[in-house]
């Protein structure tokens, strides 16, 4: 039976999500996300709940199937003691590999390019999407012991421009869905038989190293845009 695997809370996670509310607070002082989603065609009350979603569920994968991999795993365990950190030796555990969807980097992003497709052309969409995909697979690196990472500021950029070529009068969102789509395609999917290479315990689509790159598109390419 298929279970959500959340991480481990620790020091690092609570100062991250204190500097995202932080970081938050100033982007909606400057209506920069209302602005975004607007663009978009969403209410601007909608904005918020869509970006604390998208923080919030990048830390939720959600296991679809579980791989051999092909080379050994190390754990290395730590325990924090009196505000010291204590190292373990390294372990080698079972050669195997979860793949999962990252809720914030795959699920809510392709729920909303699948909305966003009813309202503009489908010819646009797929030449956006191929061309991001092509680019996006070009910059994807694998990285052992995380999985697939790609730059995080190239793709919104590039996904701009190109939605300003092929549909400027639905640029922000062409942007939007062949960034996001594109990342996941060209970075997670098409890479996914390197996976077993990588020595990583969890495999996350749309998470990892490419989380800050598909949200990074969703908010920057509309912009730009």
């Amino acid at each position: 039976m298929a279970r959500l695997i959340y991480p481990r809370l620790a020091a690092s996670f609570i100062a991250l999500l204190f500097l995202a509310l932080i970081a938050l607070f100033v982007l909606i002082s400057v209506d920069i996300i209302g602005h975004a989603f607007r663009k978009l065609g969403f209410p601007p009350e909608y904005s918020v709940a869509l970006l604390l979603l998208s923080l919030l569920g990048s830390y939720v994968n959600i296991p679809v199937k579980e791989i051999r991999s092909r080379v050994s795993m190390v754990s290395l365990q730590a325990i924090d003691f009196y505000w010291f950190r204590h190292l373990l030796p390294p372990l080698e555990v079972e050669r195997r590999t979860t793949i999962a969807v990252n809720l914030g980097g795959a699920v809510i992003p392709v729920a909303i390019s699948c909305f966003l497709i009813t309202r503009v052309n489908l010819a646009d969409v797929v030449i956006g999407v191929s061309i991001m995909t092509i680019l996006v697979h070009m910059m994807a690196r694998p990285v052992k012991g995380l999985g697939i990472a790609v730059p995080a500021l190239l793709p919104p950029i590039f996904a701009a421009l190109v939605a300003l070529i092929i549909s400027p009068n639905d640029a922000p969102m062409i942007a939007y869905i062949s960034g996001t789509l594109g990342s996941l395609i060209g970075a997670d999917l098409l890479n996914l038989k390197k996976i077993p290479e990588l020595g990583t315990s969890v495999a996350s689509i749309g998470g990892a190293g490419t989380f800050d790159g598909i949200f990074l598109t969703g908010i920057i390419s509309v912009l730009i845009a």
